[in-house]
């Protein structure tokens, strides 16, 4: 099964990557839905989606996306044809554990996002910070860590773009959010951007064609 939304955003995602890159991936939209939709379990699907990346090294720089993208797809739709307490099991646990290094923070922002949904509100740098990772915790101080970049630049949402790629590009390259920044801000800057808007933050973007497939894929999960 393939959520609706997902499938949107691999789609904005691939067209946004072709724009901006020498590569045109749009091809990919449909291979990469046979890999959501298989009747596969989940790390056979990870295998399938990897090797579409190892066939393709054109693609690269979305891998990790499309892994956050095919675990979200696992919340949304796979699980529903599993038991009921599946994600509480052992099996889902050792998955986890496998999984461990895979995937980036855009999977919490997509989360988010839907739970913004299901909740009718509208989604902000703030609510996300405190009201889902619960930055200010005391026990969520791995979050706080991650999200320190973010939270000491809130400033930035008032700030025209040229000045979230500024701070994007100064961060450390050990910053578990370094590729995510500049898309993150940006998103959360303006959450429905015009096509001028959009083609500002291209024109300012520090890669363009990964920044502008993560920016349409939150876009569209909006």
């Amino acid at each position: 099964m393939i959520d609706p939304k997902v499938e949107t955003a691999i789609e904005a995602a691939l067209k946004a990557f072709s724009k901006y890159s020498s590569f045109d991936a749009t091809p990919f939209t449909s291979v990469f839905g046979e890999v959501f939709e298989s009747e596969e379990d989940f790390l056979s699907k990870v295998e399938m989606l990897d090797e579409v990346f190892d066939d393709y090294s054109q693609l690269e720089a979305l891998r990790e996306v499309f892994f956050d993208l095919l675990m979200i797809n696992f919340f949304s739709a796979d699980v529903k044809k599993l038991e009921e307490d599946y994600l509480d099991t052992p099996e889902w646990e050792d998955i986890e554990e496998q999984t461990l290094d895979r995937g980036t923070e855009l999977l919490n922002l997509l989360l988010y996002l839907n739970e913004c949904e299901d909740e009718d509100i509208e989604p902000g740098l703030d609510d996300y910070l405190k009201e889902f990772l619960l930055v200010d915790e005391d026990e969520f101080q791995d979050e706080y860590r991650i999200y320190e970049p973010v939270i000491a630049h809130q400033i930035l949402m008032e700030s025209p773009v040229a000045e979230i790629s500024k701070v994007a590009a100064k961060l450390p390259e050990d910053s578990e959010l370094k590729e995510l920044f500049y898309p993150l801000m940006c998103f959360f800057q303006n959450t429905d951007p015009s096509a001028d808007v959009k083609n500002s933050i291209a024109d300012n973007a520090i890669d363009k064609e990964f920044d502008m497939a993560v920016l349409e894929v939150l876009i569209s999960f909006r």
